[in-house]
């Protein structure tokens, strides 16, 4: 377990992680937590919460060692009624 999913009652920061190739769904389990989604113009993205630096990094070395493109990596701000926007860097 590489700590994606926070404990009850934790605060983790939401992640949206874009990548070149269609992943199937059945990569979904590998990502612990994460939803993939295949957005049908060659990419899919991971959006899930990461309970730290150490756990997103972990993630990202699954990426790499599954040798698919990282695109993109954004931190999605969800407010008080659960609507979610990108953070601005």
């Amino acid at each position: 377990m590489i700590g994606l999913v926070p404990s009850e009652g934790g605060a983790a920061d939401v992640y949206e992680i874009r990548l070149r190739g269609e992943l199937d769904d059945c990569w979904s389990e590998w990502f612990e937590g994460f939803t993939l989604t295949a957005a049908g113009d060659g990419t899919s993205t991971l959006t899930g919460r990461a309970v730290d630096q150490a756990a997103l990094h972990g993630l990202l070395r699954r990426i790499g060692d599954l040798g698919v493109t990282l695109i993109s990596v954004n931190v999605i701000s969800v407010d008080a009624t659960g609507a979610a926007r990108r953070v601005a860097p």
